[in-house]
């Protein structure tokens, strides 16, 4: 018998958010728990991204990964020209 894969739902996080407004904006208040696992405060950016099934809230910006291995490749392939710039 084929068995499915167990998943781990957290009840907060199927929880309606209200949009209030804050001046001329508007804004959502993000519950103490999904801040402590998002690992971001009062201050901190977030990145919202287009995900397939809607969008993705991230404190870690996803265009930074794919600036970084372009660079990574960059550097290793002009290892030679980078080193010789550097003296």
């Amino acid at each position: 018998m084929d068995e499915l894969p167990q998943r781990c739902y957290n009840a907060r996080m199927n929880k309606p958010l209200k949009i209030t407004k804050i001046g001329n904006s508007a804004g959502i208040v993000l519950p103490k728990d999904v801040l402590a696992r998002l690992r971001v405060g009062p201050g901190d950016a977030l990145f919202l991204s287009e995900a397939p099934d809607g969008v993705r809230l991230t404190a870690t910006d996803p265009d930074f990964a794919v600036k970084m291995d372009a660079a990574e490749e960059i550097m290793r392939e002009d290892r030679d020209i980078l080193r010789e710039l550097a003296k």
